[in-house]
């Protein structure tokens, strides 16, 4: 994932090197003969290739309009990912039990803590259709790895264990009802989210509507010369071949965005922001440790005292 870096040139253009080759091709072979005078035949620029270029533009403004909107969408939803996994761990925090308990407690809070990292992987692995379990195997026990791999849905399967722990620590006394509620609210936002992106994912765009934008562009490349010829010679070689690659960019842009979990150097950078949640919810359950490892209750009046 290539995230805010320069995109090397030699990857732009190699995503339409074979169709930049064979307008090349054309160019040249065009060109050659018009100027050999094997053929003479000229369109005005302001007729057929002024027209169509008008067209093309309309259609690729709109098209790369409403793919942007897929990735745009795909990146607020990932947004809200961030937000409700650091709410879920701070719920898992302040909620189960006694901050400064040991025991039950404390192995319940890394659990879900933990789950919740996996859940994060889990998922971009998920929309990216690769194997899970390498970058998940490290926050989840034997059993959980074992409980998960029933299910074709890894995401929704780690989600349904944090929902059976909840419910679990509820009947044990660690929460009680209210804050079971609060959590079980988290949890079906981050439910809401992951089918939000599997709607995307799985939501295909019109072939073609891919096909006749396509088709509009090798058309107008195909009269292009023709009107270049008069004007300025060879020299509308290289003119063809930089308008025609120009306009295929754009249009393969277009196609990469519209597929935002495809594991591109353009799509949402899940496995970044994973690692980013992973980051700040080991640190706050890193630090709820050390809080109660640092904390002294005083038996008589209960107050808390921190030791420097």
């Amino acid at each position: 994932m290539l995230l805010k870096n320069n995109i090397p040139i030699g990857y732009v253009l190699g995503k339409v090197r074979h169709d930049s080759a064979l307008v090349a091709i054309y160019a040249v072979v065009i060109t050659i003969l018009h100027e050999w005078k094997i053929f003479s035949f000229d369109i005005p620029i302001g007729g057929v290739p002024a027209i169509l270029g008008t067209v093309i533009s309309l259609l690729l403004a709109f098209r790369s309009n409403q793919a942007y909107d897929r990735w745009w969408e795909a990146r607020i939803v990932w947004g809200s990912i961030v937000n409700d996994s650091r709410s879920f761990a701070r719920q898992v925090i302040t909620f189960v039990g006694n901050l400064y308990e040991a025991g039950a407690c404390g192995a319940l809070k890394e659990r879900l803590i933990k789950r919740q990292i996996a859940w994060n992987y889990a998922l971009t692995k998920s929309l990216r259709k690769q194997d899970p379990y390498e970058d998940i195997k490290r926050f989840l026990s034997t059993s959980e790895l074992e409980f998960v791999k029933a299910y074709d849905n890894v995401p929704n399967a780690l989600l349904k264990l944090q929902g059976m722990d909840i419910h679990r620590a509820t009947a044990d006394g660690l929460i009680n009802q209210f804050q079971q509620i609060e959590m079980e609210r988290t949890l079906t936002k981050l439910t809401d989210a992951m089918g939000k992106c599997e709607r995307i994912k799985n939501t295909v765009f019109p072939e073609t509507y891919t096909l006749y934008i396509r088709l509009a562009i090798y058309l107008f490349i195909t009269v292009l010369p023709f009107s270049l010829f008069g004007l300025f010679g060879y020299v509308s070689i290289p003119l063809i071949i930089a308008i025609g690659t120009l306009f295929l960019l754009i249009e393969k842009m277009a196609v990469h965005l519209q597929d935002p979990f495809e594991n591109k150097p353009t799509d949402t950078p899940m496995s970044t922001i994973s690692a980013k949640i992973e980051r700040d919810l080991l640190q706050m359950w890193l630090d709820d440790k050390v809080d109660s490892s640092r904390t002294e209750v005083n038996e008589e009046n209960k107050d808390v005292f921190y030791i420097l």
